[in-house]
């Protein structure tokens, strides 16, 4: 899964989706991850649902064609024709706080001792902060049977609007019992449907626990490692056997990555290709290719926040994209080793694939400011085969690679990509 975020509050009505569409398509994205699209709650949050069989308005244009479900299937629709798959968020472990289905179905919530409706809250640092604008459901409900029945229902109705799949928001804190029936009840209406769990933030055993609830995919934390730490090595190992991973450089959750290296548009080029190749999916918020800095916010973004930068890395991003396409060992959770030692400022990053003879080399300035040279005596030496080795760098290729010994100076932030051929 190559995968596009396209972000709805930045792009607004489904009829504007079309020239993004088309420029991810264009980039060689082959799949669309789009954020609720159901009708939110007086906060105004797109993940605080109050109706989950109701579109946002702001999704829907009111002299457009057909009503607003009419104009969601148009979007996918013209998505498919453009080879773009698309998931869309599925949110269950929580709804909007004046949802009217908390006053419908009050068993169906959490609730504190003293009979109010419990809201979810997570710990940042030494605080604990709450959503007082979610309500929570209980899992663990008298009325399971009748819980269930709904997220089915849910489910159905998001996909009766033309989506090929679920990002499933926070899947850790669903039970597996929960997701397994849930998947096995949509993949029996529609085998092709793919489920992704949202699992950011949890421990690796809760990760694992979590996929074993039928998810075709889960996320890994490539953005965040620090080109060093092993813990991130150790999490790749753990997973890789129990679902492929989508690696991402930044997402609506996070800073935008600009902001961070003040515009730096190597450190983007860089942790953009780390994101793609690392594992078998990757994924890329809207924007990112013109080094926008606004963050993605779900209550305040708008289309007025988009931003005009002067960047300009679409060609960038499809030849990474492409180079992921073409070379099997970039498209799957394979042996993968760092051959580098802390402190180095190259990244070596060494693959293997399962699924195909090949393996590949990966050298990475981690240094987004500073030129790198790369001295290695004997490529051979990284490899188990003899096969030659062919550059196939996203920004510019060696004809002739000397293998003993190896020398190259690196740009700032620059990858060199070799693969067996």
């Amino acid at each position: 899964m190559i995968v596009y975020n396209l972000f709805p509050p930045l792009v607004g009505p489904f009829g504007a989706w079309v020239p993004h569409m088309e420029r991810a398509a264009s980039m060689g994205f082959d799949w669309l991850f789009v954020n609720p699209v159901q009708l939110p709650g007086r906060s105004g949050s797109i993940y605080s649902v109050a109706d989950h069989f109701r579109i946002n308005p702001m999704l829907v244009d009111p002299a457009g064609p057909g009503s607003a479900e009419d104009q969601a299937r148009t979007a996918a629709e013209h998505a498919h024709r453009l080879g773009l798959r698309s998931m869309v968020d599925l949110v269950i472990n929580h709804c909007a706080a004046d949802a009217d289905l908390v006053g419908r179905h009050p068993e169906w919530f959490r609730h504190e001792p003293d009979g109010s409706i419990s809201h979810p809250s997570c710990v940042d640092g030494n605080d604990r902060v709450v959503w007082e604008d979610l309500a929570q459901f209980d899992h663990d409900t008298p009325d399971a049977a009748g819980l269930e029945r709904y997220f089915v229902d849910v489910a159905g109705y998001l996909l009766s609007l033309g989506f090929d799949g679920f990002r499933c928001d926070a899947a850790y804190q669903v039970p597996q019992s929960l997701w397994r029936r849930l998947v096995g009840e949509m993949k029996a209406r529609r085998p092709d449907l793919v489920f992704v769990a949202e699992t950011l933030g949890c421990s690796p055993e809760q990760t694992r626990s979590t996929a074993a609830g039928g998810f075709d995919w889960i996320f890994n934390s490539v953005k965040w490692w620090d080109f060093q730490s092993p813990w991130l090595m150790e999490q790749y190992q753990l997973m890789r056997e129990i679902a492929p991973s989508i690696g991402f450089p930044e997402s609506h959750d996070t800073l935008r990555l600009a902001r961070e290296v003040d515009g730096n548009v190597e450190a983007l080029k860089q942790r953009y290709l780390l994101a793609a190749l690392f594992s078998a999916g990757c994924m890329m918020p809207i924007g990112y290719e013109f080094g926008f800095r606004r963050d993605m916010h779900v209550v305040h973004t708008r289309p007025t926040d988009w931003e005009a930068t002067g960047v300009d890395l679409c060609g960038y991003i499809g030849a990474v994209n492409a180079l992921k396409r073409n070379h099997a060992v970039f498209g799957e959770e394979g042996p993968t080793a760092v051959l580098s030692s802390p402190g180095d400022a190259v990244l070596v990053l060494w693959k293997a694939s399962t699924t195909a003879s090949q393996e590949a080399l990966v050298f990475l300035n981690t240094d987004a400011w500073n030129h790198q040279e790369v001295l290695v005596d004997d490529l051979r030496a990284m490899l188990s085969t003899e096969r030659r080795l062919i550059d196939v760098s996203p920004d510019g290729h060696m004809d002739y690679i000397s293998v003993s010994p190896f020398h190259y100076g690196l740009r700032p932030g620059q990858g060199v990509v070799l693969v067996t051929g």
